[in-house]
């Protein structure tokens, strides 16, 4: 299981590569990467809305490299507040935060600083930064105080943990008492050979830590979810050079995952 990484798996290393690939994603959106990236990407694999992306800064929308779609997942309510966890330049960010509204909160955990300059930066030309809040931290540890939050987001993120178990823990500690978990995540319909899982660059191409199938549901259950299910099912990876990393028989994908705190 991809649950937590391989005995002797280099996780410094994978995390550099991590930063540093979304460093250059923050300073040069346009540039060649292996996974896709913008608005266009967003509405036309994702199903985000088109004309409430051309509402956000491009800023943050240019720099979305997601892999499903948690603000579709359900209902964001007026007044609650919402983490985004490893937010990125903060698209879905500053979408909830149109939803939580004035009384509410939206708070963006990421770990890499020119991602959180953007997420800040597209905040306030939205007019949200009032309600906005980015805070530098990591999904293993997160920079919030025990059940304070009613929504996480995540967004293709999960796969980069090297331990996933710890992750979700720390989802859990945060949300209140009935918060909801809204997941995107990669998945694969079979086990990855040992070398996949080992190798740091498929790992940092969001597929060698993607978790099979049936372990997500298994994983949020295990860490004291309730109601894990699949929503809806994404080809983020068709025409991507990491669509060619690995075997396409092990289907390579993403999904929305939803989940609920007891």
């Amino acid at each position: 299981m991809a649950i937590v990484a391989p005995q002797h798996f280099d996780t410094d290393t994978l995390r550099q590569q991590v930063e540093q690939t979304y460093e250059q994603v923050a300073r040069r959106p346009q540039g060649e990467y292996h996974f896709h990236r913008g608005p266009e990407y967003a509405v036309t694999y994702l199903g985000y809305d088109a004309q409430e992306l051309d509402q956000l800064p491009q800023e943050s929308t240019a720099r979305f490299a997601g892999v499903g779609n948690p603000i579709a997942i359900g209902p964001i309510h007026p007044g609650e507040t919402v983490l985004d966890h490893a937010c990125g330049a903060g698209m879905d960010l500053l979408l909830a935060a149109r939803r939580v509204g004035r009384d509410g909160q939206a708070i963006g955990v990421d770990m890499t600083p020119a991602m959180r300059e953007c997420a800040a930066a597209a905040a306030e030309m939205a007019g949200l930064s009032n309600i906005v809040e980015i805070r530098a931290g990591v999904f293993e540890n997160l920079p919030l105080e025990n059940e304070t939050v009613d929504v996480v987001l995540s967004n293709g993120v999960l796969n980069l943990a090297p331990d996933k178990r710890k992750v979700f823990q720390e989802i859990k500690r945060v949300l209140k008492p009935g918060g909801r978990l809204h997941l995107a995540d990669v998945i694969v319909q079979r086990e990855l050979s040992d070398a996949a899982r080992q190798d740091p660059d498929i790992w940092a191409a969001c597929i060698g830590g993607a978790l099979v199938e049936p372990e997500l549901a298994q994983l949020a259950q295990q860490t004291g979810f309730e109601d894990g299910h699949i929503v809806r099912r994404f080809n983020c990876f068709q025409g991507t050079s990491a669509e060619h990393k690995v075997s396409k028989d092990l289907f390579v994908h993403s999904v929305n995952f939803f989940a609920r705190k007891p």
